[in-house]
């Protein structure tokens, strides 16, 4: 399974609030939408200095609006 589909499957976890899951997908990828996605993970999770960190990684602005956010990406992927 490509790593983009992984991401959708992962966003599905988020949107319906489970960040753990949606955690054990992220955690092995690395591109700069995978680790955007991390950043999501952790902001859901509440750990808003770990997502910093993945924000950064993914070389985007920190945000904690977890619905825009997992929209953008959605719409980055289109």
């Amino acid at each position: 399974m490509g790593k983009r589909k992984l991401l959708h499957i992962a966003l599905d976890h988020l949107g319906k609030g489970d960040w753990e899951a949606a955690h054990k997908i992220v955690q092995s990828d690395d591109t700069l939408a995978g680790c955007w996605v991390h950043g999501i993970v952790h902001v859901v999770e509440g750990d808003l200095d770990n997502a910093r960190y993945w924000y950064k990684r993914a070389e985007r602005a920190f945000s904690d609006d977890t619905e825009k956010e997992i929209a953008a990406v959605k719409q980055s992927f289109l």
